[in-house]
């Protein structure tokens, strides 16, 4: 079945090729009753189809006829399994790290910006896990709102920072339903905000340098030096810019406040932009999705994988190393 699998997408595992006609999606246990007894299978998935796609890859692989009915019914066992996912008991978390990023869909008539939020935590036994997702044609306050009030529901508790970058409507979301964490702000997304206050392209490797000397500080009190040394440095050339540094660089500062051994691994949001490129690399053979539920049903079944394989490896970070 993996072979037909393989000629009905017209590629291989990881092959490149123009031919392709979707993704193979791992595998799912089925039982086969036959006259000797049952037979427990591991039956080939695809991705990225069409029901009537769908029928066709099933005839081909299996030999069985499949109607467009329960093609939609399977699709509906689906959505009521991620469902039961994405509205799991959570529980302690300690570091929580938020991001969002956008889908093409069809909405009313048009084409329309679709926002995916998407929350990952790492639990006070050091392994990472992907707490949620949602779906939305806004990233606006409301929904980031609700989508952390969801969290909250499901029983998230424990949390002593949060990581994301400046996002539109997240930080009076935040505010409003988790007002006494500190926050970090993602020091590369710092990195690439200042250079639209860099009046000259001469100064940005310079600029660039100058920040990182302060995120690589030993400590916080020599980072507030730091920051003071270089916004005075570019008072007069770049004034913006220093007014800019003074109040944002230190929203990227919190990081201090934890243990060493863990600040490098939360100073970004990296580890969830993985997961980013990952849903790139899956959602962009779809191009455009016929509406919300369609992609929250796709990037759902994706999180889900990466959350099985994140429980399944090793501790991203390490419960003892508190100094």
């Amino acid at each position: 079945m993996t072979l037909e699998r393989e000629k009905a997408l017209g590629a291989g595992p990881y092959e490149r090729s123009t031919e392709r006609r979707g993704y193979a999606n791992g595998f799912k246990p089925r039982t086969l009753a036959t006259c000797v007894g049952e037979l427990q299978l591991q039956v080939p998935q695809a991705r990225g189809v069409s029901t009537r796609r769908v029928r066709k890859v099933l005839g081909e692989m299996c030999g069985l006829e499949v109607s467009s009915t329960q093609v939609i019914r399977a699709a509906a066992e689906l959505d009521e399994q991620l469902a039961q996912w994405r509205n799991r008991d959570i529980g302690t978390i300690r570091y929580l790290v938020l991001d969002a990023r956008y889908e093409k869909v069809r909405h009313g008539g048009s084409v329309r910006d679709c926002a995916v939020l998407i929350a990952t935590g790492v639990r006070a036994d050091g392994y990472r896990t992907v707490l949620g997702t949602s779906v939305a044609l806004s990233e606006a306050e409301p929904h980031w709102r609700s989508f952390l009030e969801s969290l909250q529901r499901r029983g998230m508790t424990g949390v002593e920072l949060i990581v994301s970058d400046d996002h539109a409507g997240l930080r009076s979301a935040r505010m409003a339903t988790m007002p006494s964490i500190p926050w970090q702000r993602c020091q590369f997304h710092l990195q690439h905000n200042a250079q639209a206050y860099v009046p000259r392209v001469t100064l940005r490797q310079d600029v660039a340098r100058d920040i990182r000397s302060i995120f690589n500080a030993p400590d916080r009190s020599k980072a507030d030096q730091r920051l003071a040394e270089i916004a005075a440095k570019y008072r007069k050339v770049a004034p913006k810019l220093a007014d800019w540094m003074e109040s944002a660089i230190p929203e990227g500062l919190t990081i201090f406040a934890l243990p060493t051994h863990h600040q490098r691994r939360l100073r970004t949001i990296n580890s969830l932009e993985r997961v980013n490129r990952e849903l790139l690399r899956r959602t962009r053979v779809a191009s455009l999705f016929p509406n919300e539920a369609s992609l929250l049903r796709l990037v759902t079944a994706l999180v889900v994988e990466i959350d099985e394989e994140w429980t399944t490896s090793r501790i991203y970070l390490s419960p003892q190393s508190e100094s």
